[in-house]
């Protein structure tokens, strides 16, 4: 059993003993913490919830919305949504914040409390630290009957969130429907088979194959969206002569692309190609985190704009945004953060973006591809164990590597003529991630392998 506490939320397996897994007290105790300092720090009592399909869902959800009752909240229940919708609802709701019930791309037998402030983004690491801490205090006093709040349910943020896609400058509904898009979709059996497919169609897009697209939470394979895990989608692009394939994680703030010819377009490269069509219309700075490729840079540079790295972590990102006013930024996760419409990854404005920029352009998605800047990933991780000192670890690579280019914003990035590489802890997992970067996949694989080789020495 797990259990992690970070600027990421509260993130754990379900079941297990309290502070060891996600367990129904570590739950109601992290809420109602959360709940208590919404309330003390705004004075407003409404709090927006919401939550993706995995199957501990309902029941998590039950406990939160009891567990917000029982400190004087009232709740607007979305129900079954996904995060950058309740992003969307909190200030619409003029609320004092949300919480999203999802542990994002990680397996079923997770899930997770997100929290966000009255502006529908992440919480501050400081703020995140105070609700830990009065949750493991429990140093306040639960509502008594007259005071109890009340929940109303609200399934009208589908639409909301649709038009409101529909409704950003750069978006053309009618260059999308004129291309006449064939689109196949892999939503990994949560609410992304409910909103990608309703997006679609308020776009234009007649042909929609539909797999994994039952919320239901049964994930059929593991719901990173990775190359690897998204087999049926590739062969459901090929075998529907499908134009494009789009496959989004459980709560649909993470989104890839497959080509016509089945290959993916890259989960890097989401961001990037967004960029590439803002940054046409509207010139500006952007923002990505130190894992995320160098494309990006490239990119802004030739649209005249200035590049510029985060730490990993959304908030870490919208952070840098707004120092740098940013038109567009976001993760190499396949996280795009537009502004335009808020500060949070948002799969539904990638989408559109995307799309708009596909059908203005007129070329196959693999014929674009090959014109964007060509880098090649490699991604590596290292399970942590208590001899396993990370601190010292870190240290010791920044002395072997200092005349190198580096920074130490976030765990460890070494940047060398024609390839980087970062070392990090994860905010997620209970792993040390090693993500490098080359102008081949075997130069890539190469420098990591010798950082690795560096690590274990």
């Amino acid at each position: 059993m797990t259990l992690i506490k970070s600027i990421s939320g509260i993130r754990g397996t379900i079941g297990g003993r309290s502070g060891e897994g996600l367990t129904p007290i570590d739950v109601v105790k992290f809420t109602a913490a959360f709940g208590k300092i919404l309330i003390q720090k705004t004075g407003n009592k409404k709090i927006v919830v919401g939550r993706d399909a995995r199957e501990s869902g309902a029941m998590v959800n039950h406990l939160v919305l009891g567990t917000l009752q029982s400190i004087g909240a009232d709740v607007v229940d979305l129900g079954l949504s996904t995060t950058p919708t309740v992003e969307i609802a909190v200030p619409l709701e003029g609320a004092a914040g949300g919480i999203i019930l999802t542990a994002s791309h990680n397996p079923g037998q997770w899930n997770a409390l997100k929290l966000l402030n009255d502006k529908g983004e992440f919480i501050s690491d400081k703020e995140g630290k105070e609700v830990l801490a009065l949750g493991e205090s429990l140093d306040f006093d639960f509502a008594e009957i007259q005071d109890i709040g009340e929940v109303r349910v609200d399934d009208s943020y589908l639409q909301k969130h649709i038009d409101s896609v529909l409704a950003l400058e750069y978006v053309d509904v009618e260059a999308i429907r004129r291309a006449n898009f064939k689109v196949a979709v892999d939503a990994v059996n949560s609410t992304g088979g409910i909103f990608i497919p309703a997006l679609l169609e308020a776009l234009g897009v007649q042909t929609v194959y539909k797999i994994h697209c039952e919320p239901n939470g049964k994930f059929p394979h593991n719901p990173e969206p990775l190359k690897e895990h998204l087999t049926d989608l590739s062969a459901a692009v090929i075998e529907n002569g499908a134009d494009l394939g789009i496959a989004v994680d459980p709560d649909v703030d993470r989104l890839v692309f497959m080509m016509e010819n089945g290959e993916l377009f890259g989960e890097e490269y989401t961001l990037v190609a967004v960029a590439d069509y803002i940054l046409q219309n509207k010139k500006g700075n952007t923002v990505s985190n130190l894992s995320s490729t160098r494309a990006l840079r490239d990119i802004t540079l030739k649209h005249g704009g200035q590049y510029f790295a985060a730490a990993v972590g959304e908030v870490n990102v919208v952070t840098k945004m707004k120092e740098v006013d940013a038109v567009i930024g976001g993760e190499g996760n396949g996280g795009v953060i537009y502004p335009a419409s808020h500060y949070g990854r948002d799969a539904l404005v990638g989408v559109a973006i995307f799309l708009t920029h596909l059908a203005k352009l007129g070329k196959k998605a693999s014929v674009y591809r090959a014109e964007l800047p060509q880098y090649y990933m490699s991604k590596n991780k290292i399970t942590l164990t208590p001899e396993l000192d990370i601190d010292h670890l870190l240290a010791k690579m920044q002395e072997k590597y200092a005349h190198e280019e580096h920074s130490t914003i976030d765990g460890l990035k070494i940047d060398f003529e024609n390839e980087w590489v970062h070392l990090r802890k994860s905010n997620t997992e209970p792993i040390i991630r090693i993500y490098s970067e080359g102008p081949t996949q075997e130069a890539a694989e190469a420098i990591a392998q010798r950082i690795m080789q560096d690590i274990i020495r």
